[in-house]
This record gives structure tokens, C-alpha cells and sequence, in this order.
């Protein structure tokens, strides 16, 4: 990597950003298809596992795309948002894609862009966004590296988001709650219905266990494209896990074996859901659900399984952890591996919110475990004022503070974890938060301990 090849890919990053921001969402999937029709159509060139859902998303990407790379093949990694550069969303054989090559591929599609820009004007309607062009750039990058299998993760909803332009042998279905409410319907079944539209002809499809409205959805989808369909709990599902060095131990019954005492280097229970769900989709991939995932193989791919941002640990006296929950959903799922994997009696939470997200929710869920509120706001302009996060925590009556800026929060949260053993630290409300959080971590060596 050299200072060109950044400052190319910087570059490339700025003229995504001028363009309607990563929310602004329209039903509109045909205007990034035809992009990628005058390019030849990159996301054909590769077997795809399209994965979608509400909460987990990316975590069940990373270990579904470790297990794969564990067979020996060339991947790729379509996931978002990004927790420090944006080339962390592109990941070619587990690393973020080369600085050069992402500015490569920029240098293939914009000649085309400022086409389609101008066939889009023509008919009243608005350019290509952010996120379009994104998943674009994805696509031609991972055709250019190029790559065997691609994950690819859904921005938001499925059936009108613009991965759904990729063609997905596995169709991957994470729990659906509500989330998005404004632009996917009020209801898990509408939700369910927007998702189900990444379900292809012939695919295989696998689901965690869902709400009845959402599995009577997914069920009528598949049946429609005469896709197979398998569930968890009915079909596979997680058999046994214990808490480990590090993460834990988990037993799986697949669609095709049963794997015993393998380990995952993820704390929390529902990253043991996640990695069984994630086999699953690798079995559908390698052999239909009739082929099991070879021990050796299934071994190494787990143990190099990691989630970043996802109750990662980045500090030490007191313990530090930073988890992107980002949601009611997401919130609980931390609570609860807050207190299965960890002994500490009092939890200090360091919380910063977008507007766009139920605060209050994410409040409520975190109540049980939170003895000291550090409110604060992240560096965005879709980040709700502290102030008013502070005063929902109040509200629930929680012993809260405010701070300007996260470097202020954390500072804070340590100095009241350093008081006590018994106290501990984590950082959660968003996922840009949690990337500014491993940023100052790093930059401030929180491993070191705290320094008064």
C-alpha cells in the first residue's frame, strides 16, 4: 500500500459521500441493475450467500465467510456499516480490500455512473446514492480480485435493496423483528415480506427460529420460487454450549451431521446461535444439506471466525468491551450475554444513539445491567443529543451522566470502573460509536490498563 493508492481511495470514499447519504433508501433495485448491466453484469461471476435479517447480520457473515474460506476457496465480504474505513465493508480472503484495487474499481464503473445519473435526470428521478454505488463498487471489486464465493449482507429490507441485484445460491435469514418501521412496514410480517425478496429460484434457504407471522412468510416465499427451506429448531439448530477461554464451546446438529465440542472465539449465546445458523448456509452451499462440513475444516473455520465491534474486548483494568447494538433487539442480545459470559456485578454503559433508532427501547433493554449511564453523542449529524438520551435513562431510573464526546464518556466510565473489580465497562448504541470507540481504545492503549 503506498500513499498514492490511500489517497486514491480516499478520494473514491469522498465522491460516495457527496451522493444522497447510506438512509436515503428508494424501492428502486433497477437502477443499480443497470449499472451493473453495462458492466456486464460482475455479480453473476461468483456463488453467492445472500444474508439478511434484523439483528446479526453481519456477525453470522463473518463466520458463514471464515467457514468457507476454510474449504480452500477465494472470498468475499459484502458488509455494513463500516466501524473505521470503508474498505473494511469489501473484504477480499478475510482482509479489507487493497487500497489500489477498491480505487481500481472506482476507475471501471464511473464512466457508466455519470450515464445512468444523467438517463435518472431524464426521467425525474434521483441520482444514484451512496449505497447503490457501494454495492457496485463491491460487485466489480470481487469480480477483479477475483473471488469463488461472496457473502453479501443486505443494507436494509432485501427484495428492493440494491445486493438483491446479485443472484443468491443460499438465501440466509437472521431473526426478523421490527426495525426500519418508516420504510419496511409496522409489522414482523410485512418486514418478512420486504426480506423474503432475496429468496431466488431454486435457492436453498435457511432461517433462524422466527416469529409464526414470519416463518408463515418465509415458508409461502419459498414455496413460490421452489426454493428448499430449513428452520432452526426444526431442522438444525444449536445442541449444547459452554463458556470457554475466550468465547466458547458450542455442539451443532446441521442439516447434514452433527458437530461436536467445536470453538468459538465469540462471547455472548447468541453468537452460538449465529455460528449454528451460519453452518447451516455452508452446507446448503458445499453439498445441498446432504454433504457435512469436514471436522478439520469446520474447526479452522470457527476458531478464525471474528466480530469485530460485537462485545470485543479493549480494555483491561477495568475491563472495556464494545458491543455496535444498535437496536431494542440488539440490546437484549448484549444483556444477556453481559451476564452468561462475564461475573462482574456492576456494569458501567457508555451510550450513544442515532435519532433514527428507539432509544427508549434500547434504554429499557439495557436497565437490568446498568448501574451507571455515561449518555453521550456519536460523531454524526444522525446521532441524538445526549441530553435527551440522558433523560430517558432518568426516566427509567438510572443513575446517569452526560458528556460532550466519547473521549470524555470512556474517560469517565474507566475512572468509575478503576474504583471497584467488581465493575466493568461497555460501549454500545451504535455501530459508529463502537468504531470510534476501537479508534480511541487503540490510539490510548486501554489494554495497558487505567492510567489516574
Amino acid at each position: 500500500m503506498t500513499d498514492r493508492d490511500v489517497a486514491r481511495a480516499d478520494a473514491v470514499y469522498a465522491a460516495l459521500l457527496e451522493r444522497q447519504g447510506e438512509r436515503w433508501v428508494q424501492p428502486r433495485v433497477e437502477r443499480t441493475r443497470r449499472v451493473l448491466e453495462l458492466l456486464d453484469d460482475p455479480q453473476k461471476t461468483y456463488r453467492v450467500v445472500h444474508v439478511t435479517g434484523t439483528n446479526g447480520k453481519t456477525s453470522t457473515s463473518r463466520i458463514i465467510e471464515s467457514l468457507v474460506r476454510a474449504h480452500g476457496l477465494r472470498t468475499g465480504l459484502f458488509t455494513s456499516p463500516h466501524l473505521e474505513r470503508f474498505t473494511e465493508r469489501i473484504m477480499v480472503d478475510g482482509e479489507p480490500i487493497a487500497d489500489g484495487a477498491v480505487a481500481d474499481a472506482w476507475d471501471e464503473i464511473e464512466p457508466f455512473v455519470g450515464l445512468v445519473d444523467a438517463e435518472l435526470a431524464a426521467a425525474g428521478d434521483a441520482p444514484l446514492t451512496f449505497f447503490e454505488l457501494l454495492t457496485v463498487l463491491a460487485f466489480v471489486a470481487f469480480a477483479d480480485a477475483p473471488i469463488d464465493v461472496l457473502v453479501l449482507e443486505v443494507g436494509m429490507g432485501g427484495s428492493w435493496d440494491s445486493t438483491n441485484t446479485a443472484d443468491g445460491d443460499v438465501a440466509v435469514f437472521t431473526p426478523i423483528d421490527i426495525d426500519h418501521a418508516d420504510r419496511l412496514g409496522s409489522t414482523i410480517a410485512e418486514i418478512a415480506a420486504v426480506k423474503s425478496g432475496i429468496i431466488k429460484d431454486g435457492a436453498a434457504v435457511v432461517s433462524a427460529r422466527q416469529d409464526a407471522a414470519a416463518e408463515a412468510v418465509l415458508r409461502d416465499a419459498a414455496a413460490a420460487r421452489g426454493a428448499t427451506i430449513a428452520f432452526e429448531g426444526q431442522d438444525f439448530g444449536l445442541a449444547e454450549q459452554r463458556l470457554a477461554v475466550g468465547g466458547q464451546q458450542i455442539s451443532v446438529r446441521g442439516l447434514a451431521a452433527a458437530y461436536d465440542e467445536e470453538y468459538l472465539p465469540l462471547y455472548g449465546g447468541h453468537q452460538g446461535f449465529n455460528a449454528a445458523l451460519a453452518i447451516a448456509a455452508v452446507e446448503s452451499l458445499i453439498g445441498g444439506a446432504s454433504q457435512a462440513i469436514a471436522g478439520d475444516i469446520l474447526t479452522e473455520g470457527l476458531a478464525r471466525a471474528t466480530a469485530p465491534g460485537r462485545l470485543q474486548l479493549v480494555g483491561i483494568a477495568p475491563t472495556v468491551l464494545v458491543d455496535a447494538a444498535h437496536n431494542p433487539h440488539g440490546a437484549r442480545a448484549l444483556v444477556t450475554a453481559l451476564k452468561e459470559s462475564f461475573a462482574f456485578d456492576e456494569w458501567g454503559v457508555v451510550l450513544g444513539v442515532f435519532s433514527d433508532k428507539d432509544a427508549e427501547g434500547i434504554v429499557a433493554a439495557l436497565a437490568p445491567v446498568a448501574a451507571h449511564v455515561f449518555a453521550t453523542t456519536p460523531v454524526s449529524d444522525r446521532a441524538r443529543d445526549a441530553n435527551g438520551l440522558a433523560d430517558l435513562a432518568e426516566a427509567a431510573g438510572l443513575t446517569v451522566t452526560v458528556h460532550d464526546d466519547l473521549a470524555q464518556a470512556a474517560e469517565a466510565a474507566r475512572a468509575w470502573g478503576a474504583e471497584s473489580d467488581r465493575r466493568a465497562v461497555v460501549i454500545a448504541g451504535s455501530v459508529v460509536l463502537a468504531g470510534q470507540a476501537l479508534a480511541l481504545a487503540e490510539a490510548e492503549d486501554w489494554k495497558s490498563g487505567y492510567d489516574a
